[in-house]
């Protein structure tokens, strides 16, 4: 079945609505810290430990931590508004990622940098799912009122700004650690945070009021947990997740393994390049298929292309294949951002952005511990191992949890004054 959307207007129309750069410029430095902070406690805490296993153990109390608050800071953000949750927020994760980075340095055991790493994980500002916000603000997008046709265009360009955070900040804070000192990448991850934190903060004529945001005069839910879809969609997004940290652990053990440890940003970027190149693609296609049949044709060819990485041995090879992978990871990441709008109240949308966010968090601490204890033990290939198996578990559960990628009537209705200029067709 054709989707409903078409005819979408462009990304130059988009980026020229009043007010957009303001929040646009700051927020795309404040959302690097998800991409950075993993990669830059595994490299500062494998340097100080020579274990990637305990430096994966680090970054996965980090990810766990920030998976469990990222939704209780978007419910925050609804409630009281962004500048009150932000203002706090990245002074607090500054002040962290700093003694993390202290501890680290003074080669203090494994459970006080564990410790150090909870209020880390748990204060990353969650600028994705409160830029998503701002457009709806900017853009007159309400429950009730004539949807701006820009607004589809909006939620294409923020699944393509992830991708390009994905692609910038690991490779930045691999070529600060490996380049510049092993703490530099947890250093400028914090920077960045706190400044385009508080510019962001700043702009206020942008901000959602929390009217807007959805605290008033739109359906209340008290979860968005409570749709079974946000659910199937979480579970999902671990695979993704799964993918980001084993890829990150397993290509610095490899460049390590083979005895050249500068091939790893290379690799890193070749593998981002081909996601970011994938976004864009998929941001300016006006596709035939619905975001549902995309999604599990996304995790299928994620899981074909990751299948094959834990038997190649060379560099080239290795390359080509990260490529693949990379091209096959935007696909399914911007359809399950694009289910959310169609599934999901506006009431409880935010803060169902932030459970997915969460979920990549989550599968991606998880993959680095396990990766990471799999590459000391065994070599750098079984490590590959770990994106495998969580593609394939994502994929089990989209085909077996399909049938809950339907909107119900009234998903329909809130979907539509949000964001769709008619009934959504997801599949």
């Amino acid at each position: 079945m054709a989707s409903t959307v078409s005819d979408r207007p462009g990304y130059g129309q988009l980026l020229r609505t009043p007010g957009a750069w303001t929040f646009l410029l700051p927020g795309f430095a404040a959302r690097q810290p998800f991409a950075m902070l993993t990669i830059g406690i595994v490299l500062l805490v494998q340097h100080t430990t020579g274990s990637y296993g305990s430096a994966g153990a680090v970054a996965a109390v980090s990810g766990v931590s920030m998976a469990l608050f990222a939704p209780q800071t978007g419910k925050l953000a609804d409630r009281f508004g962004q500048r009150a949750v932000l203002l706090p927020g990245v002074l607090v994760h500054g002040a962290s990622v700093g003694a993390l980075t202290a501890l680290a340095l003074a080669d203090a055991p494994i459970w006080a940098l564990c410790l150090a790493a909870v209020p880390t994980g748990a204060s990353i500002p969650q600028i994705g799912p409160m830029v998503r916000a701002r457009w709806a603000a900017v853009l007159g997008a309400a429950p009730g009122r004539e949807a701006s046709p820009l607004m589809s265009t909006a939620a294409a360009f923020e699944s393509v700004t992830d991708e390009f955070t994905f692609v910038i900040g690991p490779v930045i804070a691999t070529a600060l650690c490996t380049g510049v000192h092993p703490a530099a990448g947890l250093i400028a991850e914090a920077a960045l945070t706190l400044v385009g934190g508080l510019f962001f903060a700043a702009q206020r004529a942008t901000q959602p009021s929390v009217r807007d945001a959805g605290t008033t005069g739109s359906p209340r839910h008290a979860s968005a947990l409570s749709v079974p879809g946000v659910r199937v969609l979480a579970v999902a997004f671990l695979g993704i997740g799964a993918v980001f940290g084993g890829m990150q652990v397993s290509l610095t053990a490899f460049a390590e393994e083979i005895g050249r440890p500068g091939s790893n940003g290379v690799l890193y970027g070749i593998f981002a390049a081909g996601n970011m190149l994938a976004g864009i693609a998929c941001g300016a296609i006006a596709w035939k298929s619905g975001p549902r049949r995309r999604l599990i044709a996304g995790y299928a060819a994620l899981t074909l292309t990751a299948s094959g990485l834990w038997a190649v041995h060379s560099v080239p090879l290795l390359a080509a294949l990260g490529l693949l992978v990379g091209l096959c990871i935007a696909p399914a990441l911007i359809s399950g951002y694009t289910l959310v709008e169609a599934l999901v109240p506006a009431s409880a949308r935010t803060e169902a952005f932030t459970w997915l966010t969460g979920a990549v968090a989550l599968g991606q601490a998880a993959a680095v511990t396990v990766a990471g204890q799999l590459a000391d033990a065994h070599g750098a290939s079984t490590g590959f191992l770990v994106p495998l198996v969580g593609t394939v578990l994502a994929l089990v559960t989209l085909l077996a949890l399909r049938s809950r990628l339907v909107p119900r009537p009234s998903g329909r209705a809130v979907a539509r004054g949000l964001g769709h200029r008619g009934p959504v067709t997801v599949d």
